[in-house]
Parts: structure tokens; sequence; C-alpha cells
């Protein structure tokens, strides 16, 4: 690896499994000091912790159990993270759930179940950062005082069959990441995001409907873990120092399509 995010603390909500674990890793093998935050240590594809294999791998990570629905858990991660590290550079907000119902099947409950992890939770994370942000000075040889990468999906821009709450927050997610860009430019946040396709992630339930995305994908194979993680990169790095405002599909061609 090359290094492109040495000195930088980073923050990934969702760490511990899927994509989340995959941006994590690959921040910290680009010389990234890492923040894993998430409700639980074990990988829901199994196999070994994120921060064994980070550590193992020579890279500086910190776990911190992290509920991103309540503001009280994700200020004081942060709080930590600041009391650690002494800065925060790139915020990743990650985490999300889905409930695979579609609207009269929805449940009060179950929307704000979705409602609160996939948007709320992105909106206690853009904040809580920005908040540190805009007090410190950028690292040397860049321009912003921080950043942040919102995992969006395609389904924030088309809609999710069946799954009407995960559709609706990502659309949410989408638009939030564009008016945090444009209301603070000038304070020198950058604010990005990753639109997914179809991710293998290892997951039982992500086998779900490969024959049809595969039908939606002009590229001859799937997505994976990494291929988020390496957007994830770049956004995060100085090399994406005059982007903000844009919300990146990594899908293999599915939108164009």
């Amino acid at each position: 690896m090359t290094d492109r995010l040495a000195g930088r603390v980073c923050f990934v909500t969702g760490a511990s499994s899927g994509i989340g674990r995959a941006i994590a890793r690959r921040f910290a093998s680009e010389g990234a000091r890492v923040i894993l935050a998430d409700t639980v240590s074990d990988p829901l594809e199994g196999g070994p912790t994120t921060d064994s294999l980070i550590t193992d791998a020579g890279g500086t990570c910190l776990s911190i159990p992290t509920d991103v629905s309540s503001w009280s858990a994700i200020d004081a991660a942060i709080t930590q993270t600041i009391a650690t590290f002494g800065r925060l550079d790139v915020m990743v907000n990650n985490a999300a759930v889905s409930d695979g119902y579609r609207l009269l099947d929805t449940t009060e409950e179950s929307w704000d179940r979705v409602m609160s992890i996939n948007l709320k939770g992105v909106y206690f994370g853009c904040k809580r950062a920005i908040q540190q942000m805009v007090k410190q000075d950028p690292l040397d040889g860049d321009e912003a005082r921080g950043r942040i990468v919102n995992i969006s999906s395609q389904h924030g821009m088309v809609c999710a069959p069946s799954d009407f709450s995960y559709g609706v927050s990502k659309a949410g997610v989408v638009y939030m990441t564009r008016q945090i860009a444009v209301d603070y430019a000038k304070d020198g946040i950058i604010c990005n995001a990753v639109a997914p396709g179809k991710i293998l992630t290892g997951r039982a339930d992500g086998m779900v409907g490969l024959d049809y995305s595969q039908s939606r994908t002009p590229m001859d194979r799937l997505g994976r873990p990494e291929d988020v993680a390496s957007a994830a990169v770049y956004l995060a790095s100085a090399e994406a120092s005059y982007i903000t405002g844009h919300n990146l599909l990594m899908d293999g061609g599915w939108m164009a399509f």
C-alpha cells in the first residue's frame, strides 16, 4: 500500500463486518489510525475480529462499542477518540440495517429501527464529527480540516424492491451528504458518499437474488467489500480535495444499464 492516509485518524461505524470491516482494514493498511465503532466485535460473516486482523498486520486501531442511534454513544466515542489521538480526520458512516418489508408490512417499530440507525445515525455521526473538525487545523499538505464519507446505496436513487424503509433511509443519506457539503465547504469540510450496488459480503442473507443482481450488472462479477473500501480510501485522502457533495457509484455499471 502507499500510506495515502498516513497520520490520519479515521472513525468507521459498523466496522466489525462486511463493508465497514473492509474499509477499516484498508484504511489501516494505508497508514491511518482507525477507530472501530460497532455494537459487536464478532463479524457477521465469521472469521477473526477486525481489530485482530489490523493489529496482526501491524496497523493501529481502537475498538469502541458504539450504538450509532444514540447521540450520547456517538458523542462519547468521538470524545474518546480525541482524547486518545488528538484529532479526527475522517468519519465513515457505514452502519446500516434493513427489514425487507413493503410499505403495508412496515410497522412503526420497524420503520423507527431502520431510520434510527441508517439516517439518524448518519446525522449524529456527521454532526459530532464536524463539531470536532471545524476546531482543528488541516494536516500538512491537505486543504481540508476533515472529511466525511457516508455509505449510501444505489437504492437511494432507485427503489429497493420490498425494502421500503431501507430505500427511503438511503435516499436521505444521499441528500444529507449534499447538504452538508454545501453548508460546510467554506469551513474546510469535505463530505461525499459511496453508493454500492450488490456487494458480496459473505453473509448467508446476502446471497438472495444473486441471479437478478448479476443480470442487472454489466460487469461480469458482483461487487466485493474491497471495491467499496478502495472508493472510500480515495474520498478520504488528499487526492479528493476538490470533490464534495458527490455520491460515487460503486455498482459495476448497474445504474448505467
